[in-house]
């Protein structure tokens, strides 16, 4: 460190016979610039290398040969003055000027990062294990006195190198479970070097019928279970896999099989909201097309007249499902999908075994759309015929039976 006679320089030298000889292996010559604080090894990858120096931090994977500077995160270009490798998560935390510390989430890409793999046209590099982790809740408002860093990301990270810029044809994640379904569709980044994408471990929401309020809670669907899971890439004609292993919070205080339950009793609900669809979609379809006939009769003709009241019937079984008015609670009309919504967000608040009122809530609501499906293709079954026969008399498209 020569900062004081006016050089600027880094000088980070290495030896491998104890201190006998060293050799200089960064300097302005390999891009750093800033004179260097502090030189780190890999406490995993001997020939991972990282300096800070009083204009960032750089990185080199080949031992010293080449070095690049860090540029993650935004990382601004700031002076590191120490840096440890933290052995239980393989982050490298930093102390910058100022006593601000930053932290670069997972080294383990790095480590990985040797001459063979940067060779290859495309490959997953492996990253430490997902967790689940429980979700905090509530807390005081400090207002702006305090700081608090951001939670790291809530999903599963995964990290795929790219020799080149992806050009040409499709490319794609796609997450499969242990009987090769797949689960999720990611978007994959197009770009050279590392990527990282992060899968939220969770299905699709529900699909909900449409309302006149929102159900706010199914806006999303239950996480996976724990286990592992295959990641496929897709680039082009050349598919790569890798498997991504996903685990409980050590601090969950329920067990897997409790965890298999609460994914289970989700399910079923999620089963219960596109059941529900699926019959509002067939009654508005049914709907759409009594009333798109109703337009090209006069006022006073009776088919005219019976399909109007066809559509009014087939209105009233749909109000059976959902809310036609806002406000919910407050104009006190809420249905079955409302009902559904309120029992869907209580199971995925809690990732335990559902209590036995939840369990006995499925059943009771599974009724009720039994019922309301029941009542609804009775009505269908007595009244289309005899409207398509109506319609057919007068050479006017029947009504999808």
């Amino acid at each position: 460190d020569r900062h004081t006679f006016g050089d600027m320089n880094p000088y980070v030298y290495k030896t491998t016979d104890f201190g006998k000889t060293w050799t200089r292996i960064a300097g302005p010559e390999q891009g750093l610039r800033g004179y260097a604080h502090v030189v780190k090894e890999d406490t995993v990858n001997p020939d991972l290398l990282f300096v800070g120096t009083e204009f960032g931090l750089w990185i080199s994977n080949n031992g010293g040969k080449d070095w690049a500077q860090f540029k993650g995160g935004n990382f601004p270009n700031v002076a590191v003055r120490d840096m440890v490798v933290n052995p239980r998560n393989n982050d490298l935390v930093l102390a910058t000027h100022g006593r601000g510390i930053w932290i670069i989430d997972d080294i383990t890409p790095l480590r990985q990062l040797t001459d063979e793999v940067l060779q290859k046209e495309a490959t997953f590099v492996e990253a430490r294990p997902a967790v689940q982790r429980l979700e905090g809740q509530g807390g005081w408002v400090q207002g702006d006195a305090l700081y608090v860093g951001d939670n790291p990301p809530e999903g599963a990270a995964i990290t795929y190198y790219q020799r080149t810029r992806h050009l040409f044809g499709p490319i794609k994640l796609e997450i499969l479970n242990a009987d090769g379904r797949v689960v999720d569709t990611l978007p994959a980044s197009k770009r050279r070097g590392l990527n990282r994408v992060m899968w939220s471990m969770r299905l699709g929401p529900p699909r909900v019928p449409r309302a006149a309020q929102l159900a706010g809670n199914s806006q999303q669907g239950p996480r996976v279970l724990p286990g592992t899971y295959t990641v496929r890439l897709t680039k082009g004609k050349e598919v790569y896999e890798t498997k991504l292993t996903v685990g409980l919070d050590q601090r969950a205080t329920f067990s897997a099989a409790d965890r298999k339950l609460q994914f289970d009793a989700a399910m079923r609900v999620h089963k219960l909201f596109d059941d529900m669809s699926t019959l509002v979609d067939k009654i508005n379809k049914d709907r759409a097309a009594a009333n798109t006939l109703v337009e090209t009769l006069p006022a006073d003709d009776q088919v005219r007249k019976d399909l109007e009241s066809f559509s009014a019937e087939a209105e009233k079984i749909r109000k059976k499902i959902v809310a036609t008015k806002e406000g919910g609670a407050i104009t006190g009309e809420e249905r079955l999908r409302e009902f559904t919504d309120q029992l869907y967000g209580a199971i995925m608040s809690y990732e335990g075994k559902p209590t036995a009122y939840q369990m006995e809530r499925i059943d009771s609501l599974q009724r009720m759309l039994d019922d309301v499906t029941k009542d609804f293709q009775s009505f269908t079954t007595q009244q289309v015929p005899k409207l398509n026969q109506e319609l057919k008399a007068k050479n006017l498209e029947s009504i999808p039976e």
